[in-house]
């Protein structure tokens, strides 16, 4: 009988267990309100589509360059001249398989077996998953009120000392998930500094660029070069089923990048990148969609604490509040299953975020429609009474 690799151990992704067992109760006929993963309720926009539709009739889909089209590329390089005044060779762009596969490269390009990267605790579990299946160690650093929820320089060596690695990398999310911290222009500059003085790949996923609610935000390409840029068309732009991100890559990490990326993708499908180029010119109609989760968080700050959920972090960025369920319930993936089975409302339990005090919390999404968010919250109000 053939084993089975250790490097396949890693926890299970809740947030994803959770949406299966809510597409079950709702094809079979329960009236469900997902608020456990993170996808827009709002289709792909219209232009996007309209490419894609007269793309599929012309029909000639298939390989692009292992990084991506020059057109998409060009379109993005151009994306950082507008909003951020930026001036970005596109030769610097990867595009990659979503940014899960931009990920992916980044660790395989940068780091070796026994590495040691920094994460936030909480944080996107996927970090946490990702890192341990290719060999290298996760160091979660913890990102309390006290840090502003976020990791800075002085965290990050306090992690090091107790524990007694020396890290290789750091990677930053802002605006955050689970948490919603932006990180303004003067932290992502003390974290640049601190990794360019150490010798430390620093690696700031910005896949929630454009739906920051409160703070300051900026991209790390407008402080360092050095920075490895991960992001996304999945969370502002609405294409999560489109699987299409890219990356923003210092010059000398390119071919390395295109080498792996050559062997384990072929190439980013290319149906999306011409759907991504149209997403681009879309603001008007996004701006409209990131107006309608504006909304749907000021519900949620002002009933969540009524209900007895207070935000347990800032929920500045990102479409979640992640909520502090202790004056209930000292486990929260139980719970959610008895949220989900009770009152058909999907939630994430804390532990996907944070393995050490996430029994505590559970993650709410709001991206979904404003009449699916304030129906949830009156069936959670009802039941927590």
């Amino acid at each position: 009988m053939f084993s089975i690799s250790k490097r396949s151990e890693v926890e299970p992704f809740h947030a994803m267990d959770v949406l299966a067992e809510a597409t079950k109760r709702r094809a079979a006929g329960h009236a469900v309100i997902s608020m456990a993963v993170g996808q827009p309720s709002h289709p792909a926009p219209r232009a996007a589509l309209e490419a894609a539709r007269a793309a599929l009739v012309e029909g000639r889909i298939g390989y692009t360059d292992a990084l991506g089209t020059a057109r998409l590329k060009s379109a993005l390089a151009w994306h950082y001249r507008d909003r951020h005044g930026l001036d970005i060779d596109p030769k610097r762009i990867a595009i990659t398989t979503g940014s899960s596969a931009g990920f992916n490269l980044a660790f395989l390009s940068l780091f070796d077996a026994g590495d040691a990267v920094a994460i936030a605790r909480p944080g996107y579990p996927a970090y946490r998953n990702i890192l341990g299946a290719l060999g290298l160690e996760a160091l979660e650093v913890p990102v309390t009120a006290e840090t502003h929820f976020t990791l800075t320089p002085e965290s990050l060596e306090a992690a090091q000392q107790q524990s007694g690695v020396r890290l290789k990398g750091v990677l930053l999310a802002s605006p955050a998930n689970p948490t919603g911290t932006v990180t303004g222009r003067d932290g992502l500059k003390a974290l640049a500094d601190y990794c360019a003085a150490q010798s430390i790949a620093l690696i700031s996923d910005e896949i929630y660029h454009g739906l920051t609610f409160a703070g300051e935000e900026a991209s790390a390409l407008e402080l360092t070069d050095e920075a490895i840029v991960v992001n996304s068309f999945s969370k502002y732009y609405c294409m999560t089923g489109w699987r299409i991100g890219w990356m923003v890559l210092p010059e000398r990490l390119v071919r390395p990048i295109e080498r792996v990326a050559q062997s384990l993708y072929i190439s980013p499908p290319e149906l999306s990148q011409i759907a991504a180029v149209a997403a681009l010119g879309a603001s008007e109609e996004l701006d409209h969609v990131k107006a309608s989760y504006a909304a749907n968080r000021a519900l949620l700050l002002d009933r969540l604490p009524k209900i007895g959920l207070a935000p347990a972090s800032p929920m500045d960025g990102a479409f979640y509040a992640y909520v502090d369920v202790s004056r209930f319930t000292n486990d929260s993936m139980g719970f959610a299953k008895r949220m989900l089975a009770e009152i058909n409302v999907a939630a994430t339990p804390g532990l996907d975020f944070d393995p050490l005090e996430g029994h505590r919390t559970l993650r709410l999404s709001y991206a979904g429609s404003q009449g699916e968010i304030a129906e949830a919250l009156e069936r959670i109000a009802v039941w927590l009474r």
